[in-house]
């Protein structure tokens, strides 16, 4: 079968054998999967890593356990729990201390032609939902986390710093709860696409200072941090959502001084994914802008980095 395989910032696609299918596994054919600012940060170098990336995907079950999970589109949580520390029994195995990570830590990725995951880890994509927006649900339900986390309410005047793929899901979500967002990006034709769903899409050449009780950093760059701290009022939260390689310079002074709280966020719950993905309060479909074939992966990656590029997507 063909494989994505990332070494020292080289993407190459390979001839590799068919994964073998532990108990409480499913084997899954990759349908699409997108790439990710973290896949590129990998390829950068972020966790000194080598092997086979991707954890957005949409899949079609081929094997598992349970009979009547084979034929079902899947999309899948990413993180593999040992299910058994204080952390996987209290329901955060997406912090357990032993952990694998698809497509990131010790536990290979999407972006082969067949896959492996528990069972646990699968939702069943409903009917309604395009394979095509499906694909969506990880980076979506990333965005979601945030209201998980951090409670704001209907009404609540919120800045998204960052118009990039995340950024601009975090807005909708954002809108979606009830929130008067501000967009703040670089992008006239990303704004446009946060502007279509009602957001308040500003052009981020002179951002604001101290005026927003809450700031979501979706910049995806070492800077993003501090300009969210600047933009946030006293005692007002700041989201941390960019995943970069390396260190991140912060003046602490100011958060201190301020008493600003950072919270950082990652992952998310599939459930709300899905459920405004059902209910189309959200548009995903403007950010793709290409979807090639898993043997093109080298071409992918470069498009996927390419300024003003959203969603490249990968087909099996």
């Amino acid at each position: 079968m063909l494989a994505v395989r990332l070494e020292k910032g080289l993407v190459q696609v390979r001839e590799q054998p068919r994964p073998r299918r532990p108990d409480g596994f499913a084997l899954i054919r990759l349908l699409l999967g997108g790439i990710c600012n973290t896949d590129l940060e990998l390829q950068r170098g972020y966790y000194n890593f080598r092997g086979t990336p991707g954890h957005e995907f949409v899949g079609e079950v081929v094997a598992a356990d349970s009979p009547d999970l084979i034929g079902e589109r899947v999309v899948g949580e990413i993180n593999l729990g040992c299910g058994a520390c204080d952390w996987c029994t209290e329901g955060l195995g997406r912090h357990c201390p032993r952990r694998t990570v698809l497509g990131i830590v010790k536990h290979p990725g999407a972006f082969r032609e067949l896959l492996t995951l528990p069972e646990r880890n699968l939702h069943r994509v409903p009917r309604g939902i395009p394979t095509e927006q499906a694909v969506f649900v990880e980076p979506l339900a990333a965005a979601c986390e945030i209201l998980d986390q951090v409670r704001i309410p209907a009404g609540a005047r919120v800045a998204v710093l960052g118009d990039g793929k995340l950024g601009l899901l975090v807005g909708q979500v954002l809108k979606a709860h009830g929130a008067d967002v501000h967009q703040y990006g670089r992008h006239k034709d990303k704004l446009r696409i946060a502007a279509q769903a009602g957001i308040d899409a500003r052009m981020a050449r002179k951002l604001p200072r101290a005026e927003y009780g809450w700031v979501v950093d979706a910049t995806g760059s070492s800077g993003g941090l501090r300009q969210a701290v600047q933009m946030t009022k006293p005692r007002g939260t700041v989201v941390m959502k960019s995943t970069v390689h390396g260190a991140v310079p912060l003046d602490s002074a100011p958060v201190i001084v301020n008493e600003i709280t950072l919270v950082g966020s990652r992952c998310g719950r599939f459930e709300p994914a899905l459920r405004l993905l059902r209910t189309k309060q959200v548009n995903v479909a403007s950010l793709i802008s290409e979807i090639l074939p898993l043997k093109d992966a080298p071409l992918a990656f470069q498009r996927a980095a390419m300024p003003g590029v959203l969603k490249i997507l990968l087909q099996s």
